[in-house]
């Protein structure tokens, strides 16, 4: 698909695998460069599911988010399939299910923070008790991912903002700008802490954050 479209990849042609998205800042642009990319497809004797193709359209699913002029939100309908998810009962369950959560990870502050007690039950020789702790973590993230906020494409004419935060066993970090006084998310991360970072000192953790967080965005 790369070579295909090589000639108009960035400018106005996405590609993912075996998918392709065609897009320009009006209608009559994006219908030339549709023509070309079609025409490019003609030329290749590549035939195109009739099904899956979608034209002219102003939002859509994109590999489990919801793409439009307003920003990235979750698919409603996979996050209705997550909240009805009864309590995992073994370790592939708990898999399973951060997994699952974990596609939107991005969209979901101190995601690491919050589903530690579940990853805690992922680690080696460690027995299954799914206890009140893990309960909660579960419900919250299932909480959380009904009310992600909207994550905005980032501004390029605007200064980037990013907020740190360290906890003893995990690390938070938020990529976003301001537009005017109001801020706006563009990406969350978060990572747990091994057994070796929980030890360090607070400093030690504050800087580590920084140093993720840079490496991350």
């Amino acid at each position: 698909m790369l070579a295909i479209s090589y000639d108009m990849i960035e400018e106005s042609v996405k590609v993912f695998m075996d998918d392709f998205f065609v897009f320009r800042n009006s209608f009559d642009n994006c219908l030339k460069n549709l023509d070309k990319m079609l025409q490019h497809c003609k030329d290749v004797y590549l035939v195109l599911n009739w099904e899956k193709c979608h034209f002219m359209v102003q939002e859509g699913i994109v590999l489990r988010h919801k793409v439009s002029r307003v920003g990235l939100e979750v698919d409603k309908e996979k996050i209705d399939v997550i909240l009805k998810l009864p309590p995992p009962i073994n370790v592939k369950g708990i898999r399973s299910f951060l997994v699952h959560a974990g596609f939107y990870r991005q969209l979901i502050k101190d995601f690491s923070k919050i589903s530690h007690p579940l990853t805690k039950l992922l680690e080696k020789d460690t027995p299954f008790e799914f206890n009140d702790e893990c309960h909660k973590a579960f419900e919250a993230i299932k909480e959380k991912l009904t009310c992600t906020p909207v994550i905005m494409s980032p501004n390029w004419n605007l200064p980037f903002e990013l907020i740190c935060d360290a906890s003893d066993f995990a690390v938070g970090a938020v990529l976003g700008q301001k537009d005017g006084k109001h801020f706006h998310p563009i990406y969350f991360a978060s990572k747990t802490l091994n057994a070796a970072q929980q030890n360090y000192t607070v400093t030690e953790k504050e800087v580590m954050v920084v140093v993720f967080a840079f490496d991350k965005f």
